[in-house]
This record gives structure tokens, sequence and C-alpha cells, in this order.
């Protein structure tokens, strides 16, 4: 069953977001993106003071993360620990980035949660989604969150077209995903764990966990993910 593919469990390492706990009182990862900003006020008063300091109003940053001064931020917002946010990010509010990560120059965030690990270094859009542990966008790869005719996103599975009741949702990315550069992601895409998208791809519903999706949409199954140790150091 593809639905059940699709489900938080099926997508998350819970254990590596600090919003874990919260995300598993949903079935699927969607049902979450109206809470995401309710969510990171919790967690910011969690935050151990010792570790995270108030970089701006709403904005709390952990002390071993690298914030340069050009980058521009909205609140609510958690930057993890360890994490880089490069000059002329734009983070614009309800933004959970876990630890390790990076969101480079011109990447604009809203209404996401990161889990620890992510990069979205170079010139990437990521509004109302979710992108699992070590998941990577190439440079220029957007996941584009409104649908034309402004209509609520329907998530297209192979029993039946899920009615989100949304009108803006983005890409759900499993743990391990690669998605290659200037791959635009359209609303209510769901990538499953560990699978791997080409360059120049224009992506629509769901792909399986340990896929490859090419870009004439054809899927091939592809070798499990590489071991996560120094994963993080062998990209940009």
């Amino acid at each position: 069953m593809k639905q059940e593919q699709m489900t938080i469990a099926a997508l998350f390492d819970l254990k590596a977001s600090l919003a874990g706990s919260r995300l598993a009182a949903f079935t699927y990862p969607w049902e979450a993106l109206p809470h995401i900003g309710a969510i990171i006020r919790e967690l910011i008063l969690q935050l151990p003071r010792d570790e995270f300091y108030e970089y701006q109003p709403d904005i709390w940053v952990a002390h071993s993360a690298v914030v340069y001064p050009q980058a521009v931020f909205t609140g609510p917002c958690i930057i993890g620990r360890e994490t880089e946010v490069r000059p002329g990010a734009f983070i614009r509010g309800k933004a959970l980035v876990g630890d390790h990560c990076v969101v480079g120059n011109s990447s604009e965030l809203k209404n996401v949660i990161l889990f620890d690990h992510v990069q979205v270094p170079h010139y990437n859009y990521v509004g109302d989604s979710i992108l699992g542990t070590y998941s990577h966008l190439g440079a220029g790869a957007i996941t584009s969150n409104v649908k034309g005719d402004r209509q609520p996103v329907h998530v297209h599975a192979a029993e039946a077209d899920l009615d989100t009741g949304l009108k803006k949702f983005g890409a759900m990315l499993g743990d391990h995903v690669e998605v290659g550069c200037n791959t635009v992601m359209n609303p209510g895409t769901v990538i499953g764990r560990g699978s791997r998208i080409y360059p120049l791809t224009f992506v629509r519903g769901f792909v399986p966990a340990g896929h490859i999706l090419k870009q004439d949409g054809s899927l091939v199954v592809c070798q499990p993910a590489r071991p996560s140790a120094g994963e993080q150091e062998q990209k940009a």
C-alpha cells in the first residue's frame, strides 16, 4: 500500500528532530504543516538556555551555530547546533532547522521542519515542507507549494488521490533523499527514504523509497544509501 509508505513512521527517523515527539501525533506528515508554528513555540520554551540564545526576537539560535550577519529572519524560528546559515539566506517564519544543517546563499525557508543534517545550500526554496535527516537539495532545486489554480493540494497515490485540504503544501522528503540541481517538486510531492531525483526533473506525486526518478519519469531501484558517517562533509 503506497499510502502506508507515505506515513511519518515510514519516512522519518523521529529521533533526528527536536519535533520528533510532536510529529508522532500525526499519521501523515502534511497533517503537521498547519501546526509547525505552534510546535516551534512550544519547543522554544524547552530549549536549554545554556545552549541556545535569542538572536533576535522570536529567533533562537544554538551557541555552536554559525549565522552570517547578512541572513534575514522572521520568527518563530529555531536554528540547531552546529548549523550554518550562510549570507543571503532568508528564513521567513515558522522554521525549525535541526542540528548540523546548512541553509545557503539565496535559500529561502518558510513553514518548514528540517531534520538534523539537512542541506539546502544553494538557491533553494523550501516552503510548507518537511525534510528528513540527511536529505540534500542540489543547487536551484525548489519545492513548489501552491497550485496554479489555488485549489487544495492532493497527494497522488496508486490507490487514490488524497485530499489534504491544504492550499499550501510543498514536499515531504524522507531520510537520505538526494534531489538533483534545478529540480522542481510540485505541490504534494512525497519522496520515500533513500531515493534520488535526477537533475532538471519535474516531480509530481509519490516516489517510493529506494528508487531513482529520471527526467523521463521512469523509476529504477537504486543501491542502498551510503552510511551516514562523514556524509555531510561530502556535500557542498
